[in-house]
């Protein structure tokens, strides 16, 4: 494949874009070589300015579970773009997508609409520290939650890609704030309530982390950090930016039998637009403005372009149940295609090949992956046309568009680039 164009294009967007990109991960520097600058994007395909086409494992990093322009999403924007693209007022379309959300997601008694994960977690904290009093979140190492000042501790996705521990910018009376504890160990958390359990406000947690790669909860541990919150009067927070309506149509704490306190969504509710929402029980939602003095706003939230995306795409997933079990049924083949000396963790419809022969349980064990040998994968399987997360630390996703002819090929890839 040639890269001609995107080369150039990099070239000047290094210039005027620090990096090059609008988003850190986006720049390639986990497994180098230049990012392809993509032109369109159909059905599970991408293609770039180059005129090069991929089987896209990426999907917009999670939203696109439908894939690209999908008819019903797009059906539901063009007569949307008829109407207008914000007023700054409210409509009957917010009402109805907060409706949605409730009925797919029990726990969510009342729903705060916002522009993007990032916004949803951190007025998720707010709300929680304002409801309980306390000041201190724990958090999990490798977990990310948007570039949140507070939750920047020991963080993952791009910081984990770029091997920055922390970053410069972020005081310490924030990081102070914040507990950052390992992943899947109970004992953490227990020891953590027992030292400062009138001061923790809440826990934050991904069900299924994707900022790290893909690593599920070990049986017993979601159940664990409700028990221990519950015990002690602290909020439990499962972000869900990347999980809700992926690994199921209720999110992770429906394929888990969990319920939080609240829940912060993104991703598929936009039906690949901007937009966020966070949730829960309506005695702590009650307390946000103009309801209560716990303050919050935006003025693009409930804007009309992503409230009619999100909605196209929420109601063709409940009318289309059986998508679930056929993403099921894809991620299962792929994983069984795992490059030979791998760890494959998955999750419904999100999955990483870890290039590490141990099991991958938390941030110290996904980190001991040959990021090397991940680098080198990955440029073949682009080679390839196979786009994957440019990061041995970031889940890979499968659309309702990946047909299984998608799937043979990606296999065949992998073979052949080991």
């Amino acid at each position: 494949m040639t890269h001609t164009k995107s080369e150039s294009v990099f070239e000047r967007a290094q210039r005027v874009i620090p990096g090059g990109v609008n988003s850190p991960v986006r720049a390639f520097r986990g497994v180098g070589g230049t990012p392809p600058f993509i032109a369109r994007g159909q059905g599970s395909r991408l293609y770039d300015i180059d005129g090069n086409e991929y089987i896209d494992y990426v999907g917009s990093w999670g939203p696109l579970l439908l894939g690209h322009r999908h008819p019903a999403v797009m059906e539901a924007l063009h007569r949307a773009l008829e109407i207008g693209t914000s007023f700054g007022a409210p409509t009957e379309q917010e009402v109805e997508m907060a409706e949605a959300i409730r009925d797919a997601v029990p726990s969510m008694e009342m729903v705060r609409l916002v522009n993007s994960g990032t916004e949803a977690t951190m007025s998720a904290i707010r709300v929680a520290r304002g409801f309980t009093g306390r000041d201190l979140t724990v958090k999990f190492e490798g977990c990310y939650h948007g570039h949140v000042d507070s939750l920047l501790v020991k963080a993952g996705s791009g910081l984990a890609t770029l091997g920055i521990p922390d970053t410069p910018g972020v005081p310490k009376g924030f990081s102070d704030l914040t507990l950052a504890l390992p992943f899947n160990s109970v004992d953490a958390v227990e020891a953590a309530f027992r030292a400062h359990g009138q001061r923790i406000a809440c826990v934050i947690v991904e069900p299924v982390v994707g900022n790290m790669g893909c690593v599920p909860p070990q049986p017993g541990y979601l159940e664990a950090l409700r028990d221990i919150t519950a015990r002690h009067g602290a909020v439990l927070i499962l972000d869900e930016v990347m999980t809700g309506f992926r690994v199921a149509y209720g999110g992770a704490q429906a394929r888990f039998g969990i319920r939080p306190d609240m829940t912060t969504l993104g991703k598929v509710i936009g039906g690949g637009l901007p937009i966020g929402a966070y949730g829960g029980r309506a005695d702590i939602m009650c307390r946000v403005a103009p309801a209560g003095p716990i303050y919050q706003a935006g003025t693009l939230s409930g804007n009309p372009l992503a409230v009619a995306a999100g909605l196209a795409m929420l109601r063709y997933l409940k009318a289309h149940s059986e998508i679930y079990s056929q993403l099921e049924a894809k991620s299962v083949a792929l994983a069984a295609a795992a490059p030979a000396g791998t760890t494959v963790n998955r999750v419904g419809a999100m999955f990483t090949w870890f290039f590490t022969d141990q099991p991958v349980t938390d941030w110290d064990s996904a980190k001991r992956a040959d990021t090397a040998k991940f680098a080198q994968f990955h440029r073949r399987m682009l080679d390839q046309g196979i786009y994957l997360p440019p990061s041995q630390f970031e889940a890979a996703f499968i659309s309702a568009a990946h047909s299984d002819d998608d799937i043979r090929k990606t296999a065949d890839a992998a073979r052949q680039a080991n």
